[in-house]
């Protein structure tokens, strides 16, 4: 479709009362938030018939160009072909459900010619940009209710629908509401007929119960421009089924996150999954419990993040104990060797005897059997064991390799610093005409010449490191690298 062809600009210096003509001689005037009314210059008139004239409304929120993002039109009654049309009016929450609308009603119409008669774009009073302000509706006109049936249809135009039909959705709360957070105006997804992004999924387009507690689907609270969040929702589920939720490789690169298709911006996940486990001990039913860890699993598998193993670890633990029979109160019990988890620990140890002595502190400890015996409890618990010794390990080698890193390129430096100087100390000799200055100059750059044979062959000992701290001799950690190892 064309562009429309009565748009006009709302320039930056309009004070809420001056209107505007464009070039077909409509006088737009700015209105002002939820205002209705009824014909020119926001409405067909005589359209198909002389008599027929079209109702607007627009909402609350302003787009980034001054016009209202939420704009509405309706039908007057009993014009169309269909039986459909034969007495009610219609509602419309987009300029393509009117074009739809026309083609199939009035498949001989001139589509053009019919939004060429009115402007669809309404632009808003600059006070309606104030936040916390609520400007007082401007009465207009609109169809005459002649009986019961077609005021129902009507009765839409003074209230805010969501466009899905959701009658919970968290649109129609915003007025009781005001410490939610601001979305902000979106034309893309938010355009398309029937979807509503608070209440609809972005990846599916079907509509989310947020009226429940429920961890089945995430919010982007992201901030996306001057305090405005991204506000659109996705089912966990389908997120997950996109390869934009959980942990994907590639391009995208998500470590148990969340990827917003609109926005780009990025939700950690390992949060949510906690609310989880709150959500579980809160409910009952052992087969919702499972499918929530269940789902749990799904968004932490594959993680590279401490906290996310960790509490993978307890997914699993209490999922093996739901499949055992245990009480749902045993089920929730932390293990002893569980509760000092990788979140309390030190992100680098500071020393590796600190690491070592950890790693014998756990697998030193003596195997009891447990009353009643479940194999696959005891499995769980030998792989947290595992995990834990390897973490010690890790953290282990990270502190070698750090200090390393540190000695082997300070000494690199110093190196460096030692060649400029006998870059130099060579320039001058050059320029020595006596042979006194020469024999001077030259007995400097034979002495920084030992100087740095003595220092590149430290520097050969110390690269010895690079079979690891445990097979380098204990002189070298000692003397180079500052390590008093017995």
């Amino acid at each position: 479709m064309s562009g429309d062809p009565v748009e006009t600009e709302v320039l930056g210096d309009i004070n809420g009362c001056r209107p505007k003509e464009n070039k077909n001689n409509l006088t737009l005037r700015p209105v002002s938030q939820d205002e209705s009314g009824e014909g020119l210059p926001y409405a067909p008139e005589n359209w198909p018939n002389l008599g027929d004239n079209w109702s607007w409304r627009v909402g609350r929120r302003v787009a980034i160009t001054g016009h209202f993002q939420d704009r509405y039109l309706y039908s007057p009654r009993g014009i169309g072909v269909s039986g459909n049309s034969s007495r009610r009016g219609h509602s419309f929450a987009s300029r393509l459900s009117v074009e739809r609308y026309i083609q199939s009603e009035f498949p001989n119409a001139d589509v053009d010619a019919f939004f060429a008669s009115f402007s669809w774009k309404i632009p808003a009073k600059k006070s309606s940009l104030a936040q916390g302000h609520r400007i007082q509706q401007i009465s207009c006109p609109l169809p005459s209710k002649e009986t019961e049936e077609c005021s129902a249809s009507d009765s839409q135009i003074d209230r805010v629908v969501c466009k899905a039909g959701n009658k919970n959705c968290n649109s129609l709360s915003v007025a009781e509401n005001p410490s939610l957070l601001k979305s902000m105006s979106c034309d893309i997804c938010c355009s398309e007929p029937r979807f509503c992004r608070d209440c609809c999924c972005i990846l599916c387009s079907k509509i989310i119960d947020t009226t429940m507690e429920s961890c089945s689907f995430i919010k982007c609270k992201a901030m996306v421009v001057d305090g405005y969040i991204c506000g659109h929702h996705a089912h966990i589920k389908c997120g997950l089924k996109s390869y934009m939720a959980g942990t994907v490789g590639g391009i995208i690169g998500l470590d148990a996150e969340y990827y917003c298709r609109r926005c780009d911006a990025r939700t950690d996940l390992v949060s949510h999954v906690e609310r989880f486990l709150q959500l579980c001990q809160s409910t009952d039913c052992r087969d919702d419990i499972g499918e929530i860890l269940s789902l749990g699993l799904c968004i932490l598998r594959g993680s590279r993040k401490m906290r996310a193993k960790e509490l993978l670890r307890h997914l699993k633990l209490n999922i093996a104990k739901l499949k055992s029979g245990t009480c749902l109160e045993e089920v929730w019990k932390m293990e002893e060797d569980s509760s000092a988890n990788c979140t309390d620990a030190p992100d680098n140890a500071d020393s590796t005897q600190g690491s070592h002595d950890n790693s014998d502190s756990i697998i030193s400890s003596e195997w009891t059997m447990p009353t009643p015996f479940d194999h696959w409890i005891e499995s769980l618990k030998l792989e947290n064991e595992i995990d834990q010794v390897l973490q010690a390990l890790k953290r282990s080698q990270e502190f070698e390799y750090n200090l390393a890193e540190e000695k082997l390129l300070s000494h690199k430096n110093y190196l460096h610093n030692l060649f400029q100087q006998l870059d130099k100390e060579q320039i001058e000799l050059g320029h020595q005409s006596s042979s006194t200055g020469q024999n001077v100059f030259l007995d400097n750059v034979t002495n920084r010449v030992d100087q740095i044979k003595r220092e590149v062959k430290r520097l050969k000992r110390m690269e010895k490191v690079a079979d690891g701290f445990g097979m380098t001799p204990k002189d070298i950690l000692k003397e180079d690298f500052d390590l008093d190892v017995e």
